[in-house]
Order: structure tokens, then C-alpha cells, then sequence
């Protein structure tokens, strides 16, 4: 049972935005390093965070508890039916989106939110960096 009303429920949902804090960290930092990409293309199927189309790249930054990290998901307890229905499809849908990349050529790479805390923000930055220079030195060679 929703503790509030349609209208409430309704402009919650409103408010809530497809960019996080964290994928404009991401972005930021990025930039700063030169590189140019397109943000939530809706485009491109799955409407990746990231999008370099000239080099066949999309980036996805998963929320732990939206696409169900091992490590951080949970399932909450009120409304577990809907919920355990709608973090399963989460995961099915996300795979659905690697495997239409990977059969028409694309480089996907998904990060999970955990890994740009503070603590991991420049590394995993940089492993970021490091999956687009082998997907652009792909991209050249073919």
C-alpha cells in the first residue's frame, strides 16, 4: 500500500531526474581530460550516460540499488512483490542493452556507482579512460 496519495506519488516521480550526481562528477572529470561524448543519447537504444559514436562506445554508471549491485543491492521490504519485479527486469533489461552493443560492434562498459565514491573516483576515472583509448585504437585499426 502507497502511503501517498496519486498527486503526491505523481510529482515525486516528476522530480526525479535521469542524471545523477555522480554520472556529472563523471562527465566533469572527462571532460577536464579532453575527451567529447553526448550525454543520455535517447538515440541510442538504452539512452547510455555516455556516448562517443564515432568509436562505437556507451558507458552506462548503474545505481547499486536500481540495477541490483551484488555488493550494495537490496530489495526493501515494503512492496517487496513490486519491487523484486521491477530490480529483476532492471537486470534483464541491462543485459538486453549489452547484447544489442556487443552484436552490432559497440564497446560497453557499465560501472557500477560504489566505484566512484571518493575513495576509487580517479581510478576507476581512469580505467574509464583506459576502455576508450582501446576502443578508439580499435575503432582506427579496422
Amino acid at each position: 500500500m502507497d502511503n501517498l496519495t496519486k498527486e503526491q506519488r505523481r510529482r515525486n516521480m516528476k522530480n526525479i531526474k535521469s542524471r545523477s550526481k555522480v554520472e556529472d562528477r563523471v562527465s566533469k572529470e572527462l571532460w577536464r581530460r579532453g575527451y567529447r561524448f553526448r550525454k543520455n543519447n535517447k538515440e541510442l537504444f538504452g539512452k547510455p550516460d555516455i556516448s562517443i559514436q564515432k568509436y562505437k562506445i556507451v558507458i552506462f554508471i548503474d545505481s547499486c540499488f536500481f540495477h541490483g549491485c551484488p555488493e550494495h543491492g537490496n530489495t526493501p521490504n515494503t512492496n517487496r512483490d513490486f519491487w523484486v519485479k521491477k530490480l529483476k527486469r532492471n537486470k534483464e533489461r541491462d543485459a538486453e542493452v549489452n547484447d544489442y552493443y556487443k552484436s552490432i560492434g559497440w564497446h560497453v562498459l557499465r560501472i557500477w556507482e560504489h566505484s566512484l565514491k571518493k575513495k576509487y573516483f580517479e581510478q576507476t576515472i581512469d580505467e574509464i579512460e583506459q576502455f576508450i583509448i582501446e576502443a578508439k585504437n580499435k575503432e582506427s585499426n579496422e
